[in-house]
């Protein structure tokens, strides 16, 4: 009962922060909500934790609330090891940290110190010369825990899913199994050669620690016996260390939540070489990545000019930035939502000698938060905002893949070309379902609608989908008309194509129902597709008086009259291939009806 009573002590100090927020917030122009809680003692209970103000009055209230939450971190890490009667413990934990996050400042960036190159090496040779005693190794320890504890600011380390997943609980490098609901938050940790690679191996390490699913890719290793010794504690933590070859062929979202940039520090200059620089080229704004923390300067960033003089959408754009020791220059252009300062080392001989306003770590924090997109005035929140649409406007890519020529495509039939295309896609994993198209139709208004279906099939007669009859879609292919385009990134290619709809006959669409998985059978039953439903009960409550109806497999799931396919026959198909300066390559094949005795007509369009 030791743990549930410090569970509730705990729930206190959330509701303690979240009052001093409440009493405070007339005086704030914009706030944010940080998170919600589970499971404060054996009960879920959800407790929303604001983001902390820049009220001085509550900067006075948060130490009180942060050594507190202290206090009872420790009571709750003693007693997680003595009792196993409920989970109270362990979520005492989450919640303290949170209460601590909300207790502490946040800085306004323009009152602190800013780092100049040299300034920053001369910093480093003063900790570590013969007046202040560091390592090297101490440093690092620290950095790369300021860094942890900046990302777990931000993103807990757990994220609600659908449905329960085993799979964290069945990693090798697991701590714990996250609670059902859950999962553990991935988080890639991309490591230099140098120090800050070194920092990301220690937050790699700590983050294990703190309950994340880590991955590290390290493809230049330092061959020294403090990088060695790194390298050892985490391999005997069972964290992957992957070659960048592992993990070049899928885009990075899809195998990360959040990657950390330590590739490349203060003391980087000139081109990054391979594989760094695909590697950057991967965590740039057109590759669509996870969120971004970058270690100390973002990599490929002067650390004095930031991005200011690389090209549009040339430079990878962190959402948070930690800064170590003291903010860069470059700091000054970064542009994301979190702004930490970590390493808390700075002794009082270094600060006045480098005269550095640095913001005070509140309690036991190893992280400090200065600012950010999301933090301090209506005034700034517009600057970001303005910031960010130029950022957007910005997001572009040069289109270098290759070029369409007439010679060819003259002479042959453009379903022909669909296929080759295709099979390209298919053959180099441009995702995970390269089937995908954006169908539009209209209503008998001429009001378009557009959404995502998959393709299941192509042949002489054109293209086949299957959907429900009744939904949105099925009522407006009833006009006789559709289009549709599929775009394969990786490949800078582009099909459009225009034609007649029709439903295909219903031996067809019955043969390929009896096909897929018995719960997408079952599953055609349950929706009445674009009518509205009460809530997601409904529609499970449907699901399993459907399943036990069908429950026995013996007996085939009866297609549904309401479902069925459509065909798509052609009078328009066109192919794009992008290419540089925007002079797109674009070769169309029409007819004016999509009977085969109707012969297509090849044509160049302008871009």
């Amino acid at each position: 009962m030791q743990a549930v009573h410090i569970a509730l002590q705990a729930a206190c100090v959330c509701t303690q922060a979240k009052v001093a927020f409440t009493h405070l917030r007339p005086m704030l122009i914009r706030t944010t909500v940080q998170a919600q809680y589970r499971a404060i003692s054996c009960a879920a209970v959800n407790l929303p934790i604001p983001r902390p103000p820049t009220s001085t009055r509550f900067q006075q209230a948060g130490p009180s609330i942060v050594n507190f939450a202290h206090y009872l971190k420790n009571r709750a890490g003693t007693l997680a090891s003595m009792s196993t009667e409920c989970t109270a413990a362990s979520a005492t934990t989450t919640a303290v940290t949170t209460a601590m996050s909300a207790g502490a400042a946040c800085v306004d960036p323009g009152s602190i110190s800013y780092l100049s190159q040299s300034d920053a090496a001369s910093v480093d040779q003063l900790l570590m010369g013969p007046q202040l005693g560091f390592s090297v190794e101490q440093l690092m320890e620290l950095a790369g825990l300021g860094v942890a504890a900046a990302l777990a600011a931000e993103w807990g380390p757990q994220v609600v899913v659908s449905e329960p997943t085993s799979a964290a609980a069945s990693s090798p490098a697991a701590t714990a199994p996250a609670p059902a609901g859950t999962r553990r938050r991935r988080v890639l940790v991309l490591a230099g050669p140098g120090n800050n690679g070194g920092d990301g191996l220690v937050a790699a390490r700590h983050l294990h620690h703190f309950g994340y699913e880590v991955k590290v890719c390290y493809p230049k290793p330092t061959d020294k016996p403090l990088y060695n010794g790194l390298v050892k504690q985490i391999s005997s933590l069972g964290i992957p260390l992957l070659p960048w070859s592992a993990l070049s062929p899928a885009p990075l979202a899809a195998q990360a939540d959040v990657v950390v940039d330590a590739l490349f520090g203060f003391s980087f200059s000139g081109q990054p070489r391979a594989p760094f620089d695909e590697i950057i080229r991967a965590l740039l704004p057109s590759a669509r990545p996870p969120p971004i923390v970058s270690v100390d300067v973002p990599s490929g960033w002067h650390v004095e000019g930031g991005d200011s003089e690389l090209p549009p959408g040339g430079a990878l754009q962190p959402d948070m930035l930690v800064s170590l020791t003291a903010p860069k220059l470059c700091a000054r252009y970064f542009k994301g939502a979190h702004h930490y300062l970590g390493g808390r080392f700075v002794p009082p001989p270094l600060a006045q000698r480098f005269q550095l306003r640095l913001p005070p770590y509140p309690g036991a924090a190893m992280c400090v938060r200065i600012g950010g997109a999301e933090a301090g005035s209506a005034e700034q929140a517009a600057v970001s905002a303005a910031a960010e649409a130029r950022r957007i406007a910005d997001m572009r890519i040069s289109y270098e893949r290759g070029g369409l020529e007439e010679a060819a495509f003259s002479g042959r039939d453009p379903r022909d070309v669909f296929d080759e295309w295709f099979r390209a896609a298919v053959e180099g994993k441009v995702c995970e379902e390269p089937n995908a198209i954006s169908l539009a139709s209209c209503d008998s208004g001429g009001r378009p609608s557009v959404r995502v279906v998959l393709l299941k099939g192509y042949d002489r007669r054109g293209f086949v989908f299957y959907t429900n009859y009744s939904s949105r879609k099925g009522e407006e292919l009833g006009n006789g008309w559709a289009a549709f385009s599929i775009y394969w990134e990786k490949l800078q290619r582009q099909i459009r194509v225009e034609g007649v709809v029709e439903k295909v006959p219903e031996a067809e669409s019955t043969a390929y129902f009896h096909s897929r998985p018995r719960g997408s059978q079952v599953g055609a039953w349950v929706s009445e597709q674009s009518q509205p439903c009460r809530d997601r009960a409904e529609l499970e409550a449907r699901n399993a008086a459907l399943q036990e109806r069908f429950s026995d497999p013996s007996q085939p799931v009866p297609k549904p009259p309401h479902w069925g396919g459509f065909l798509i026959r052609p009078t328009s198909i066109e192919f794009w291939q992008g290419r540089p300066s925007r002079l797109h390559d674009r070769i169309r094949f029409r007819r004016n009806s999509p009977d085969d005795s109707d012969p297509w007509v090849m044509e160049r369009l302008q871009p």
